[in-house]
């Protein structure tokens, strides 16, 4: 490892910046998960509210709005896709940025980091073999 400080500086400044960015993806991918798990909550008390009253009251920011159910429903579902969408596309970044720390680290790249599960199609002809 070289001795010149300005060279130790800045591969410990490289190492500091990549670990940061992961930390802050994985607290991110945590407050998505929270929300999303909000929506389920919300989604799943729309559904158990009785059916005489088709509105329901909605906290946006600090005050409460009537909006039809179906409405609501709707626009739940809409931000689910997306924040299903987001935390998916965190964690495959995810996987490279850590890629990414071991290499700046001198260490080997990460053995089965990379595996993607079997489509259903694939799955049933493995079982099949088996």
């Amino acid at each position: 490892m070289p001795q010149d400080p300005e060279i130790v500086l800045h591969f410990l400044q490289e190492v500091e910046e990549r670990a940061e960015e992961i930390l802050t993806d994985k607290q991110q991918i945590v407050d998505l998960d929270l929300k999303r798990n909000q929506n389920r909550e919300a989604l799943r008390a729309l559904q158990r509210e009785s059916a005489q009253n088709d509105t329901a009251m909605v906290c946006f920011g600090n005050m409460f709005i009537q909006f039809p159910k179906s409405k609501m429903k709707e626009m739940i579902q809409k931000d689910q896709e997306h924040l299903d969408e987001e935390i998916a596309k965190l964690r495959k970044e995810l996987k490279i940025k850590v890629n990414y720390l071991y290499e700046a680290q001198g260490k080997a790249e990460l053995k089965g980091f990379n595996l993607k599960a079997l489509r259903p199609e694939e799955l049933r002809a493995v079982q099949q073999l088996l």
